[in-house]
């Protein structure tokens, strides 16, 4: 071997440390972070993109000591995380479907207390009150709502004016406007539950704080009146004829609430009853279709002072009791609920970041977002700053009452049940999860 194949060999040798050496670092770099697990429900590549891009690099970009994994479960995730739980391997990040999914693992330990992590971070002092206390179980706070959202009634403004309509404001008007509907050969209620069964709650939602009216609502919630009284007998029968009657036509378990939000925009339904998280799908089918979406309140009935904007938490955030990094996890949901993270999600993704934030002045949103958006979302804001608000089944009921009620109002639009026998289990069921201390923290009228 003459000194060139020498000189060569030592290159290659000192090379391959080099290289081996730079590999093991960035492998004892990547082992030095702290990993935050987070498991998602459903979400688009486009939507995958805006957490992504939005929140987790952001975050670790301005915290470089942890890795975050976000892991896509879809609508097995609820049902995922309830196995995982049990065996104290889920993530750091508990993501559940909102305040009634709480209660039960807050009371069986699964979830870490956040009270010191609220006085570090001044959650108390940033997110509007009612909020934090629907997160509080005997007296702890063990969630964070990711978005608040209401119920009201989408529908096709460029129809409308093409047909002469306006936005009901009374159950009467709302009733003759679907007749006048149908008799055009236009499906009045553009609905579905093909992708979310529970997606039958909205409904049971909007008639019992549109027809009972939210204080009955709220006595049958705090124990002081059965969900057996008659306003709400008078609530599912209300429900009941409007299924009765086609207005939610005949293709309701076939289609995706995506598909039905589409026919509103087509012109072939003409109105959604729905919540503000269909504000997403705004900017997607209203334009291609040259048709303007409008948004108002649900309409009320008789003696019912109206609009009635039922208060609903779509989803909340816990740190797991097991979780190996509680206080990642933490710093992660404290970045969520920061005015940039806030500003950046709203402008991109509407109706699913609505975060509770008290004081928004010093958010940035951007001009793309439609007006139509911000009005809803201001007009939401009054109304529980102004103590006018209604109630969502998923946010109040305890979870074996809610599964039940998704269920059980199926069988009396198919003819299998009564309202009255449907009312009346539904009242057991809730009895008894109140007496198990299941019900979710109720706030005051």
């Amino acid at each position: 071997m003459n000194r060139r194949d020498v000189l060569f060999s030592g290159l290659k040798l000192a090379g391959g440390a080099l290289l081996a050496n730079t590999a093991l670092g960035t492998i004892a770099r990547a082992q030095d972070k702290q990993r935050i697990t987070w498991w998602y429900e459903t979400a688009t590549p486009e939507q995958q993109g805006f957490i992504r891009d939005l929140l987790v690099k952001p975050f670790t970009t301005k915290n470089p000591q942890f890795d975050v994994a976000v892991d896509y479960r879809g609508t097995e995730l609820d049902k995922q995380l309830r196995v995982a739980m049990l065996s104290g391997s889920g993530p750091d990040i508990v993501f559940t479907a909102g305040p009634s999914y709480v209660a039960p693992m807050a009371k069986a330990g699964q979830l870490l207390a956040l009270d010191d992590y609220a006085a570090k971070f001044k959650w108390n002092e940033r997110l509007l009150p009612v909020f934090l206390e629907m997160g509080r179980y005997d007296g702890k706070l063990f969630a964070l709502p990711k978005t608040y959202e209401t119920l009201g009634l989408f529908y096709n403004k460029t129809l409308f004016e093409k047909n002469g309509w306006t936005a009901p404001k009374t159950l009467a008007e709302l009733e003759a406007l679907a007749e006048e509907m149908k008799a055009a050969n236009i499906l009045p209620f553009a609905a579905g539950n093909a992708n979310w069964r529970p997606a039958n709650e909205h409904y049971v939602s909007i008639a019992l704080n549109a027809v009972a009216g939210p204080d009955n609502v709220y006595k049958a919630l705090t124990g002081a009146q059965p969900w057996t009284a008659e306003p709400f007998v008078k609530a599912i029968d209300t429900l009941n004829k409007w299924w009765q009657a086609g207005y939610f036509g005949k293709d309701y378990f076939s289609l995706t609430d995506e598909q039905a939000f589409a026919l509103m925009a087509s012109g072939k339904a003409g109105m959604m009853p729905t919540g503000t998280w269909q504000f997403q799908r705004v900017a997607t089918y209203f334009p291609q279709n040259n048709a303007e979406a409008g948004f108002v309140g649900f309409p009320t009935a008789d003696g019912i002072e109206g609009p009635v904007y039922p208060l609903g938490v779509g989803s909340t955030f816990s740190v797991a009791a097991s979780s190996k990094n509680p206080d990642g996890a933490a710093a992660l949901i404290d970045f969520i609920f920061s005015d940039e993270a806030y500003g950046a999600m709203n402008t991109a993704w509407q109706g699913e970041w609505n975060m509770p934030l008290s004081d928004l002045s010093k958010v940035k949103i951007g001009t793309e977002v439609p007006a139509l958006y911000q009005e809803a979302m201001k007009t939401l804001a009054e109304s529980v700053a102004a103590n006018r608000y209604g109630y969502t089944t998923w946010t109040f009921l305890p979870p074996a009452t809610d599964s039940y009620l998704v269920s059980g109002m199926e069988e009396v639009w198919l003819g299998r049940s009564t309202t009255a026998d449907f009312l009346a289990q539904l009242d057991a069921t809730f009895q008894g999860e109140k007496e198990e201390g299941k019900v979710p923290a109720i706030p005051a009228r």
